[in-house]
């Protein structure tokens, strides 16, 4: 049995970005069609290699455009890395963009049931958390309103709160303990150390060195889509100190 919660080997990940700006999709499809499409190559990741033991909390670190986010989306699933693979051994819980795949339209109550569905849930089961859920977010006199109708924090709370009512086995984590006010963001962040009282393995996105330190206890650099260095907290945060000082 493997002592791994994930497995990266060999990951890249390229895109195309297109090098001239096309006015319509009529242009861009008829273009693509005689081929006079041009692109830069962009790798966002390159060659990335590392195991993450079960059970360890990693701090992902890195300035803007550094891969950060990238390789969670590859890990998640969201990517496919261009080459490379990805190996998770657990029920796996992304919290990369929350409330993204909400619709619009549809009210919190029916967004509680589509987001939940596309996280994997069964309708017995966000029966039997709907009222967690709803206190969790804080909505109560909202959830028959449209989510149009919602602010950011408002989607980034409920979304938050569907996507942690389960107990994973890996956790990502892209910058969700910043949603909401104060009072809220501290509720998020009992609630993940509750779930990190569990032994579940956690890969962290965040800007704050100080957070990364006090809830990880590993890290990573990443610097330009290459992984600059991964270790104990105590010698990459104080690697990561010197790079932003």
């Amino acid at each position: 049995m493997s002592q791994n919660a994930i497995e990266v080997n060999d990951v890249s990940m390229k895109f195309n970005l297109s090098r001239e700006k096309v006015d319509s999709l009529k242009d861009y499809i008829f273009k693509a069609i005689k081929g006079e499409l041009q692109y830069n190559e962009f790798w966002a990741l390159r060659d990335i290699n590392f195991s993450v033991e079960k059970g360890d909390r990693v701090g992902i670190l890195g300035l803007n455009g550094a891969g950060k986010s990238t390789l969670l989306k590859v890990i998640s699933g969201v990517f496919k890395p261009t080459t490379g693979s990805v190996k998770k051994h657990g029920k796996m819980v992304p919290l990369l963009e929350l409330g993204a795949g909400f619709e619009p339209q549809y009210t919190g109550t029916e967004n509680i049931y589509l987001y939940g569905s596309m996280l994997g849930y069964t309708k017995d089961f966000i029966d039997s958390k709907y009222e967690e859920i709803v206190k969790f977010s804080e909505l109560q006199k909202f959830m028959d309103v449209p989510v149009k109708n919602y602010s950011s924090g408002m989607k980034s709370r409920l979304g938050f709160s569907i996507a942690t009512v389960v107990e994973p086995q890996i956790l990502i984590l892209d910058e969700v303990l910043s949603v909401g006010d104060a009072k809220f963001r501290k509720k998020s962040e009992k609630k993940i150390m509750s779930m990190f009282d569990s032994g579940v393995t956690v890969l962290f996105v965040s800007h704050s060195l100080e957070q990364v330190m006090r809830l990880c206890n590993k890290a990573m650099i990443l610097e330009k889509g290459q992984l600059l260095a991964y270790g104990d907290i105590g010698p990459i945060a104080e690697q990561y100190s010197q790079m932003i000082n």
